[in-house]
């Protein structure tokens, strides 16, 4: 016998309700992936398009108190992605990476400023956390995430470091 026999249209009922609940039930607990878009972009730096300083190109960071305390930043390379160049700065302190800013990343439309408000300030952890550019990749970042491991390499083989 097969459930839903035209005989019996109160079955029909229970089981199209049950289907109905138990499928609403699925939908209202997905719980949709949010991007910190809004906090990201605010917390982030301000990409620019050029930089004062070209690559490789080392700058103390201000007057003596900087030389005396090992301070630099150096540029790495700008690399070319699928979607934009990718180039970062570095900021050593007596060998010791203090800072790490993405100078330029991919933000031509909106989806690419959506993806990197969220990866540039995680690689930016990352890298500050490993003192490398040995970092994870960011998952739907990918392009973006190996463009900032070579330049943020190219920076650190500037200064001297590995």
């Amino acid at each position: 016998m097969h459930t839903l026999r035209k005989n019996r249209p109160l079955r029909r009922v229970v089981l199209a309700s049950a289907a109905t609940v138990s499928g609403m039930v699925l939908l209202l607990s997905l719980k949709p992936h949010t991007t910190p878009s809004v906090a990201g972009l605010a917390a982030s730096p301000a990409p620019s398009s050029s930089s004062s300083s070209s690559p490789g190109e080392t700058a103390g960071s201000g007057g003596s108190s900087g030389s005396a305390t090992g301070t630099r930043t150096v540029t790495g390379d700008s690399v070319q992605t699928r979607y934009g160049p990718v180039q970062v700065r570095v900021t050593l302190k007596n060998g010791k990476i203090t800072d790490v800013t993405a100078v330029t990343y991919p933000q031509e439309n909106p989806r690419d400023q959506q993806i990197n408000a969220y990866a540039v300030p995680q690689l930016t952890r990352e890298a500050l956390t490993a003192q490398s550019a040995d970092i994870d990749t960011v998952s739907g970042a990918t392009y973006t995430s190996e463009g900032y491991q070579a330049s943020l390499q190219s920076a650190l083989d500037a200064a001297g470091r590995s």
